[in-house]
C-alpha cells in the first residue's frame, strides 16, 4: 500500500518493537514514516540531507541511550526546527512536570505509552496540517521577498510613503 500524503513522521525510538508497530501503523493509514534507532540516528539523518518544504513530524521518545529524546528536542529548537517539524513526545514513564514543560517550549503533544492508535494518528494529522500552514506561510514570505528584490529604489521609497498611510497626492 502507498502512501498517500505528502508527508513524513519520522519516529525515534531506542525500542525496535515500538518503532516497527509505529511504522505499522502509520502504513495502515498510509503515511509515509522513517525510524530510528536513536537521537544520535535522526542527527546523522538530519545532516545527510533535510527537505525543510516537506510537511513531516516527529514522534520521540524521551528517555533512550545516548541522545535523549529531550536533549534532542533542546538541539532542535536551536537549529529553530520545531515550528516546520512538529514533536510529539513518547514516554512510558509519565513526568507531569516534564510534559508541561516540553510543551511550553514547543513540542506538540506529550503522550503516554500505551497510547490509543486513534488518538495518536489523529494528532499527528494535526502536527501534520501544522506543518503544512507553517511552510505555506513561509512560502508566502519568500514570495513577497523576492518581489520586494524586484523593485526599483523609488518604488520602494513610494510604497513606504502608502505603508504609512499617506495620500495618492501626497506621495506623487
Amino acid at each position: 500500500m502507498q502512501p498517500i500524503h505528502d508527508a513524513l513522521v519520522y519516529i525515534v525510538d531506542d525500542d525496535a518493537s515500538v518503532r516497527e508497530a509505529l511504522a505499522w501503523l502509520l502504513r495502515s493509514r498510509r503515511l509515509a514514516s522513517e525510524s530510528f534507532e536513536s537521537g544520535d540516528a535522526f542527527l546523522a539523518r538530519l545532516q545527510a540531507g533535510f527537505d525543510p518544504t516537506q510537511p513531516c513530524c516527529l514522534l520521540l521518545d524521551v528517555r533512550m541511550p545516548g541522545t535523549s529524546g529531550l536533549a534532542l528536542f533542546d538541539g532542535l529548537l536551536a537549529r529553530r526546527l520545531v515550528e516546520v517539524m512538529p514533536v510529539i513526545f513518547l514516554t512510558g514513564h509519565a513526568d507531569v512536570p516534564t510534559a508541561v514543560d516540553m510543551v511550553k517550549r514547543g513540542a506538540f503533544d506529550f503522550c503516554e505509552k500505551p497510547f490509543s492508535d486513534n488518538a495518536l494518528v489523529d494528532r499527528i494529522e494535526q502536527a501534520l496540517a501544522r506543518s503544512r500552514e507553517v511552510q505555506a506561510r513561509r512560502r508566502a514570505q519568500d514570495e513577497v521577498q523576492a518581489r520586494l528584490s524586484e523593485l526599483t529604489q523609488r518604488e520602494r521609497d513610494v510604497m513606504e510613503l502608502v505603508a504609512r498611510g499617506l495620500p495618492n497626492k501626497l506621495i506623487a
